[in-house]
Formats: C-alpha cells, sequence, structure tokens
C-alpha cells in the first residue's frame, strides 16, 4: 500500500519508548493525535515534551527532538508486534549562549569543533513538510496539524498556503514534493514569516515574506541534518526563501562576528533577532547530553534591537491588560489602571523603553481602538514605527532626554504612593533556592526582633493557606515578619497582598529581591545549585540525592525557569539583593536596605556580627514540622518511624566516605568510545542489560574505613571543611577487564584556574599514591564482585599491568564536580 516503506527497528523502537514513558509519566511526554488533511485515515500522532526536562542531564526524554510526528504502521496479522514511522523531525532542542552550562564559551571551546555554519535567526514560527505518502504532503507547526478549532487560520494551514504559492510558480506539484521528501525521508524545516498572517517582534519586507527555508533533516532517531549548501540548493529548486548564512572556522571567530553584529543590532542593513550556530561535538562535556561526532546547535540572541523590541511588544500587551481592569474598576494606579511600576523593572532599564512606555500609556487613553488587534499579534510593527517617528520630533527627543535622565515626571491620574502611612510590614523574600533568603532572614531576625516564619516548615498537601494563616498570626505579635518562601510567582506575592488586604493602616510589603536580571541561567544555576549541594541535610525537603546526585540541580533548573520577575508596583519598596555575594555582605545588604525602607535606627557592627553568626549556626527544622510546630494535618507530630530513625541515626554517625560527584552521564559518556573496541562494547551492554551501569558517578577521595592509612585523616578533614567549591575533573581512559569496567580521573584542579586540588583539599592532600586510584566505577558484570575491584584493576593499570587489562583514551573530557559526604 502507500504508506509501505522498509521498517527502521530504532526508529520503531524510539515511538514505542515514547509511548511507554509517555503512560508512565503523562506530564512529562504528551502527545495528540490528528487526522491527517491530505488523507484522514491517516492517523498522525504529534509529540510534545515537558520544555523544563530539557536542561535535565541524564535526559528523561528517549530523543532531544522538538517537533516529532509519527504514525502507526498496518500490521501484517493482527499477532505481530506495532512498528512506527516517523513522519517529520525537528531539530534537537538547543540553547542560548550561557543558557546551560554546555552553551558558555569555553565549553563550546573546548568541545565542538570547526566548521561552523551561522544562519540568520529567523522571527516567525517554524514550519514542517515531510511526506506522508509518496504522494502527500503533510505540513505541520511545531506540534500540531491542520485547523485550530475557533482560532480561525493556522500557523500550519498558513504554512500550506505558501507552499501552493511555490508551486504555481515553480510549475511543479505536491506530489513531486512528496516524492522527492519521501525517497530521501527529509522533513523541510522552514520559518513562516508573514505580517499579514501574524506579527512577531521584527518586520518582513514583501520580498522577505513567506517561508524561509533553513533546514532539511533526515526523519530519524538520531539528528542528522543537511549542509546548508543542499538546503540553499533546495530552496531555490522549490520556491523557498533562501535563509542567509556563512562559515567561520573558529569559535573565537564566531564570538567576535557576532559580538560585532549585536553591537550594532543588524547585519546587512537589517535589524537581526541572533544566529544559529551549527556545529558537531568533538568531545563532550560532562554534563551534556551528547556524545562525539553528534550534530550540535545552539544559538546567539541580540539585545538590541530585538530584545527592545520584543520588551515593548510584551509591555504593551500588560498595560492594555491593565486598562481593560482600570475601566472595571479592578485595577490599581491611574484612572485606567495603567501604571510603570506595574511592568518587571528588568523590562524598564532602557531609558527608551521607559519612553516609550509612556508614549504608548497616552495613545492607549487617546485611542484604544487603535490596539484592538494587539493581543491578537496585529499592529505591533506599526505601533512601534509610530514611536520611533515620534522620537524624531522635539517632543519625542525631550520625553528620551527626560527618561535619559531619569526625571520623567509621573502620568497624569496616577497614584502617588510615596507619602502613604503604612502600619506593620511583612518583607517578602523573591528568591529562588540557594540564594541565601533563609540565612539572611534568620539574621534580620536575631538582628531586629522580626517575626519570621518559613513555607519549608509546612509539610501540608496544601501548604499555601497555612502559610499565610502562619504569616498574619505572627502580625498579631510583631510589627515586621518575614515570608519565607522563594515568591517567585506573582501568584505568591498576590497572596501575601491578599491576606492583609483592607486593612488600617494598611500594610507594607517590603521585597528583597534576587533578581535574576543581568545573570546567566548558566551562572545563576551554578551558584544556587552550589549551595544547596554544600549545605547538605540543613533543609527541610530540598537536599542532595544519595540515589541521585542531580536532583537538586533539576530543581534549581525548574525554578530558574518559571519566575517572573517581580514588578515594582506588587510590592511597597524594594531592597536589591545580589545572587552571587557571600553572607556578611548580603547581610549588610539586607539590613542597610530595611533600615532604609523602614525608618529603623542602623545597629551596631557587633548585633550585625551575631546575626550572621546566628544564620551560619542555623538548622533546618525537623522535617513534617511546620511553622506552627503540628504536622500538616493540624495534629502534633508523630514518632518517627523505625526507618527514619535509623536514617538520622546512620548520618548522625556522619558519612562513609567523601567523594567528588562529577556531573556526567556514563551513557552519553561511554556511547561512543565504547563502540570502537567489540570487547568494551560487548561488556558495556551486559551492564547496561543487567542494569549495573552506575546511576551516581562519583569519585571516592577517601574513606571511614582507610582512615588509619598515612595522610587519610588530614584528606577526610579538607573534605569536611570544604564548601561549594568546584573542581574540574580531567577524564582519561575507559579500563575495564572481563569482570569491572572504570573511567580514570587524570587530574583535579579547581575550576576556571590552573591550580591543581591541593589548593583547595590542602597541601599534598592528594599525593601520587591517592591519585594514582582516583577513577569512576562504570559497573561491575554481576553483583558478586564488589565495585571495590575497579580501584584495584586502575591502580595496576597505571603501574603498566595490563595483562588481560584493556583501555581506550578520551579526549579532552572534563566534567564539574563538587565534593560531597556519602553514606551509601
Amino acid at each position: 500500500m502507500a504508506m509501505a516503506r522498509p521498517v527502521v527497528p530504532e526508529d520503531s523502537a524510539l515511538i514505542a519508548k515514547l509511548l511507554e514513558t509517555s503512560a508512565a509519566k503523562p506530564k512529562l511526554i504528551k502527545s495528540s493525535i490528528y487526522s491527517a488533511p491530505a488523507d484522514e485515515e491517516i492517523k498522525v500522532r504529534s509529540w510534545k515534551m515537558d520544555e523544563f526536562k530539557y536542561y535535565d542531564v541524564p535526559s528523561p526524554f528517549p530523543t532531544l527532538a522538538r517537533g516529532i510526528f509519527t504514525v502507526d504502521l498496518p500490521k501484517a496479522d493482527e499477532s505481530a508486534p506495532q512498528e512506527y514511522r516517523i513522519v517529520a523531525r525537528g531539530y534537537d532542542k538547543f540553547f542560548n549562549i550561557g543558557e546551560v552550562p554546555w552553551t558558555t564559551w569555553p565549553s563550546l571551546e573546548a568541545h565542538t569543533a570547526a566548521p561552523y555554519t551561522l544562519s540568520l535567526k529567523s522571527n516567525g514560527c517554524i514550519i514542517f513538510i515531510a511526506a506522508l505518502t509518496p504522494t502527500k504532503l503533510l505540513v505541520t507547526s511545531k506540534h500540531s496539524i491542520g485547523s485550530t478549532p475557533g482560532e480561525g487560520m493556522s500557523h500550519a494551514q498558513a504554512g500550506e498556503g505558501w507552499l501552493r504559492k511555490y508551486f504555481e510558480q515553480k510549475g511543479k506539484s505536491e506530489e513531486q514534493l512528496a516524492a522527492r521528501l519521501w525517497e530521501n525521508n527529509w522533513t523541510a524545516i522552514a520559518e513562516l514569516c508573514d505580517d499579514s498572517f501574524e506579527e512577531h517582534v521584527l518586520g518582513y519586507t514583501p520580498d522577505k515574506t513567506g517561508l524561509h527555508l533553513h533546514g532539511l533533516n533526515e526523519s530519524t532517531k538520531e539528528f542528522r541534518t543537511l549542509p546548508q549548501a543542499d538546503v540553499d540548493a533546495f530552496a531555490a529548486e522549490w520556491g523557498f526563501i533562501q535563509t542567509a548564512s556563512m562559515v567561520l572556522p573558529s569559535i573565537a571567530e564566531v564570538r567576535a562576528f557576532t559580538d560585532a553584529v549585536g553591537e550594532s543590532g543588524a547585519w546587512n542593513g537589517e535589524p537581526v533577532e541572533g544566529f544559529v550556530v551549527r556545529t558537531h561535538v568533538a568531545s563532550t562535556p560532562g554534563e551534556a547530553p551528547y556524545t562525539p561526532g553528534s550534530t550540535f546547535f545552539f544559538k546567539i540572541k541580540f539585545d538590541e534591537p530585538y530584545m527592545m523590541y520584543r520588551d515593548w511588544r510584551e509591555v504593551t500587551k500588560s498595560l492594555l491588560r491593565l486598562y481593560e481592569q482600570g475601566l472595571s474598576g479592578k485595577g490599581k494606579g491611574g484612572a485606567t489602571g495603567m501604571s510603570e511600576k506595574a511592568l518587571p523593572k528588568g523590562k524598564m532599564r532602557r531609558a527608551e523603553t521607559r519612553a516609550y512606555v509612556r508614549w504608548v500609556m497616552g495613545e492607549i487613553s487617546r485611542d484604544p481602538s487603535q490596539f484592538d488587534y494587539y493581543n491578537k499579534n496585529k499592529g505591533i510593527i506599526a505601533t512601534r514605527e509610530r514611536f520611533l517617528a515620534h522620537l524624531t520630533t522635539p517632543e519625542g527627543a525631550a520625553l528620551l532626554e527626560a527618561a535619559k535622565a531619569g526625571n520623567i515626571p509621573p502620568a497624569p491620574g496616577a497614584a502617588d504612593t510615596s507619602k502613604v502611612p503604612f502600619g506593620q510590614t511583612i518583607i517578602v523574600p523573591v528568591a529562588i533556592p540557594g540564594c541565601g533568603k533563609t540565612a539572611v532572614a534568620v539574621a534580620l531576625a536575631h538582628i531586629f526582633g522580626f517575626g519570621h516564619t518559613q513555607s519549608d516548615d509546612v509539610r501540608a498537601k496544601k501548604a499555601a493557606p497555612i502559610f499565610l494563616k502562619n504569616v498574619t498570626t505572627l502580625l498579631l505579635k510583631h510589627d515586621v515578619v518575614i515570608a519565607d518562601k522563594n515568591n517567585h510567582l506573582r501568584q505568591h506575592r498576590e497572596g501575601l497582598r491578599a491576606a492583609v488586604a483592607g486593612r488600617n493602616p494598611p500594610v507594607r510589603l517590603l521585597a528583597l529581591d534576587w533578581s535574576l536580571e543581568g545573570t546567566s541561567l548558566a551562572d545563576a544555576h551554578r551558584v544556587c545549585a552550589g549551595r544547596v549541594a554544600a549545605r547538605g541535610a540543613n533543609h527541610q525537603s530540598l537536599r542532595p540525592s544519595e540515589t541521585d546526585a542531580r536532583a537538586h540541580e533539576q530543581v534549581v533548573w525548574m525554578f530558574l525557569n518559571q519566575t517572573e520577575p517581580l514588578a515594582p508596583a506588587e510590592v511597597d519598596g524594594v531592597v536589591e539583593m545580589v545572587l552571587d555575594e557571600g553572607l556578611e555582605d548580603a547581610v549588610a545588604r539586607a539590613v542597610a536596605g530595611v533600615v532604609r525602607e523602614l525608618s529603623l535606627p542602623t545597629p551596631g557592627a557587633e548585633k550585625i556580627a551575631a546575626g550572621v553568626a546566628a544564620a551560619r549556626g542555623y538548622a533546618a527544622a525537623d522535617k513534617g514540622k511546620n511553622g506552627n510546630g503540628k504536622n500538616g494535618k493540624g495534629k502534633e507530630k508523630q514518632k518517627a518511624p523505625a526507618a527514619a530513625v535509623s536514617e538520622a541515626e546512620k548520618k548522625k554517625k556522619g558519612p562513609r566516605y567523601y567523594a567528588l560527584l562529577p556531573q556526567v552521564a556514563l551513557p552519553a559518556l561511554l556511547a561512543g568510545p565504547v563502540a570502537r573496541d567489540p570487547d568494551a562494547a560487548a561488556l558495556y551492554a551486559a551492564l547496561e542489560q543487567a542494569g549495573r551501569v552506575a546511576e551516581r558517578p562519583h569519585v571516592t577521595l577517601v574513606h571511614s574505613k582507610a582512615l588509619e592509612e598515612a595522610g587519610a585523616q588530614g584528606l577526610w578533614e579538607h573534605c569536611a571543611a570544604l564548601g561549594a567549591e568546584v573542581f574540574e575533573c580531567a577524564l582519561g581512559n575507559v579500563v575495564w577487564n572481563e569482570r569491572v569496567m572504570a573511567v580514570t580521573v587524570d587530574d583535579v584542579r579547581v575550576e576556571g584556574t590552573g591550580d591543581g586540588a591541593g589548593s583547595a583539599l590542602g597541601v599534598d592532600v592528594l599525593n601520587e599514591t591517592v591519585r594514582g586510584r582516583l577513577h569512576i566505577t562504570v559497573g561491575t558484570r554481576n553483583a558478586s564482585i564488589a565495585a571495590v575491584e575497579a580501584k584495584g584493576l586502575v591502580e595496576a593499570w597505571r603501574a603498566g599491568k595490563t595483562e588481560g587489562v584493556k583501555s581506550l583514551q578520551l579526549s579532552g573530557v572534563t566534567a564539574k564536580a563538587r565534593v560531597q559526604g556519602l553514606f551509601s
């Protein structure tokens, strides 16, 4: 029949795995089934992954594809196993510079290889075009097919409309393109840029309106994409708009070129959003889910003017919403409900944006009908062009100069809240885990006598109402209460406001804002995840896991991606905190801000030092206890079960050993190298099949059983005293015999320096004896073989005793790691 083609086992197995994972974890992977517009008898399944989980290592997904469409293949008979085909396949998820650890410039320089193809990042929506059958096409958006009920023309339909225009222009047909894509098993990937259908940020002239072709992917499990020259030739043949591109020979030149374009915000005379850089992995960064030789994309996005224009679009939509709320009597601020203070500070840092906001507020008030279709993405570019034209007038130039000087007068009708008499105060941290909010809160409570309640102490299923009640209960005894919670979502801040609404005099909300503005997500994650690891078990719930060393890091990523920036109008005052400050500086900053905002006397140095000491000595409350000393159901906490007591006793005795926990996924690290040697591949396959590949790779530094050995006690004490230092482990060789496999660690150094580990772990504590045995145990063939055999294997191999031992070299692989005490 028409759909018949050879089954690709690995592709079919991937779809089976997606189905299995989706059934077990429906929030992780979802799918939707559509009738194909070209043939409604064919059912196409679209797969969608949880966006936040693309950041996890190891990846929870069986594929990194972002956009994948599949069909069930007909069975020869009912007893035959179900098989599947990938119809359309998008790119693997890729990230911006600094968005994840493996897209920092140093990591890219160390782990990728030339050539680097830079293609212009189009500002539209993605369209996939693939062969449903040898004569019929499937045209999709990222995750959907055909019409969208109640939404008018869909993205997929708009893309298909342009495709048919190209057929007419080129004298070609759907059948011809379908045959071409079917024969090669390709997915054509284009960007729909059509302002008459939907505006984004950048405008497109008529000659640049349509489908910009920027990729031809093989519709397979593995990510394989054709060279840019082939894509350009295909675009010319079929009528697509070619995507501008260029090739550079080094990361240094990529950075220099994009820095220059970023300064001007334009390339070839036109504003640009950024570039997609296409290369391949030379060696796997320890924390990245890629194998050597695999196709690898990353992106570089520019602040100017693209991000500024995007900010203008977003603040306009926010102001329109506030305008509507003001008309309905639900808003705050001016007569229309609009206020600059209702907008996130991060979007207001540019003088041009501050001037734009004042101008567009006037335009909305003067003639709101201009914006009737703005929220449907129509009129965005025209509004911006009107403002840019306004800047050329004397009034516009004066407005911009006032914005630059920071003296724009209040908007007509805006409420003056500067002289509102407040009564009590709630201090509202706005933070993510690891910022240090609880440490600062403990210090402030000690210094000033403030009330302090923690959301982490609430162990109920519905914790938010109990936490809010704890806050209001403390207000019966204290004039100032610290509502110790991340409060990273707008609804958290709104909940606190609502909890004290109507009080006279009003209760002030004072934010301690650990803003992410100006900090890359990768840097924020490094700082905060490091602090979570360093505090160990001293937290009610978020603790480094003994079975999954990266679990807490995934939680930090989740918060980073969910955080909603604080808008000044949400609170009555803000103390700006700094993410990577040490405790003393953070407390000093908070004290100065509280003194300023609450008109309190400045405490003495000794009092502040005592507050810092209290913070350092802080111990988290027991798990299961909330802020009122009871469990979540309001009953007194019951005696812990025997298992919990046993675990507590075990931790009281201290860790069994100290180890470096490298950020490395062994399957991703080893898949390529072990494939080069049949013996290595056979052993590794046996380990995988038996589930004996280490899930928590670690490098043992010192074990409690070995404390009698020379130097061991000193190493133990140094490890115990370590804070959040980050090290780099140089991984050297895969070493194995018929019983065990290991990866050697050739060097350990402090991250970002040329220093050896001795500078942090103590002089000579990593002597040659210790260095000679440093390794990661990959696994043992069966449970009767102790993992400690890997130590002897590595020591023998380093000593040149290679009988029955084989090895493979890893080229330039490093992994970040932190030291942690482990109990099992």
